[in-house]
């Protein structure tokens, strides 16, 4: 390429005229830089804070689990497989034989099957639950059905002593759920959520709640549901536990409360719930909790 002359007045103005081209692209190219460097920062501390989150819950689900993802949140449940770090105490706390085993049975499941030591504690009997029986025939028909569903869960029942229908919330009954519960000093109990249809659900839910509150170990709560929209209200699962796996047991569990009949509790929205819940969690079938925070327990780092 020929070199212009630069004695020659038109060739110098032609020179300068291409170095204010050059110097504006190069200004445009510094700028459309900055703010591409800019726009990479914010995503990757998007991406960190991401990574942090998840990253803790792992680390919750190692020490919990062992790294099965058994209790994820919503997209987070490939986490890598680990060994347990030990051997833990699950309670879940329920209002009636039949709400532990409908509302969670396929997790409390799968924790026994991982060798840890789970115990569901009934706040009642189910005295009022079968029509044209005396309180003490319903209670030893669905103390019976518990027991047996409890073997097949392989979990410990526990009878609280409260009646069916007729329960408390009070100093004293808080005090007994203090015992039952700090008894078995559990890493992680589940029980009703709060907004419910049934005053006996949300009894069992006030009881562990304030026992939480209270307890000077936090251990890790949450809440579980039974027929959605007809007793639980306002759900909104912050974990899934796939429960694939364990589908048929839970049901086995559940099917021996024949006193309640088994087919109207899964008609009742636990066949849609298990199946719902899966959609989200993407699997065949998963149970849905929410997980209580505060007090110094829930955060990310």
């Amino acid at each position: 390429m020929k070199q212009p002359d630069l004695r020659d007045g038109h060739a110098r103005g032609s020179l300068r005229f291409r170095s204010f081209v050059i110097n504006k692209l190069l200004c445009a190219s510094f700028v459309v830089k900055e703010k591409f460097v800019r726009w990479i920062g914010k995503y990757l501390q998007f991406q960190i804070k991401i990574c942090m989150k998840h990253s803790s819950r792992r680390r919750f689900l190692q020490n919990s689990i062992g790294g099965l993802g058994l209790l994820t949140m919503p997209g987070a449940s490939s986490a890598p497989p680990t060994l347990p770090l030990k051997k833990m105490k699950i309670i879940c706390v329920g209002g009636h034989p039949d709400d532990p085993e409908s509302g969670c049975g396929g997790t409390l499941a799968k924790f026994s099957s991982l060798g840890h030591e789970v115990t569901i504690i009934y706040l009642t009997r189910g005295e009022a639950g079968i029509e044209g029986k005396s309180h003490d025939e319903a209670a030893s028909i669905r103390s019976n059905e518990a027991i047996a569903a409890c073997k097949i869960l392989n979990t410990k029942p526990v009878f609280a002593g409260q009646i069916d229908g007729d329960t408390i919330v009070d100093n004293d009954w808080l005090k007994k759920m203090q015992e039952l519960i700090g008894n078995e000093q559990p890493d992680i109990v589940f029980t009703h959520w709060p907004i419910d249809s049934h005053k006996d659900h949300q009894s069992a839910s006030l009881l562990t709640i304030q026992t939480w509150i209270r307890s000077s170990s936090k251990f890790e709560l949450y809440f579980f549901e039974v027929c959605a929209g007809e007793q639980t209200m306002t759900f909104r699962p912050t974990d899934y536990v796939d429960i694939t796996d364990v589908q048929q047991q839970k049901r086995k569990a559940v099917f021996c409360h024949v006193s309640q009949d088994p087919d109207s509790i899964y008609s009742c929205g636990h066949a849609s719930m298990e199946d719902f819940r899966g959609r989200e969690l993407g699997v065949k079938a998963a149970e849905a909790f929410v997980h209580m925070t505060g007090m110094k327990k829930g955060s990310l780092v």
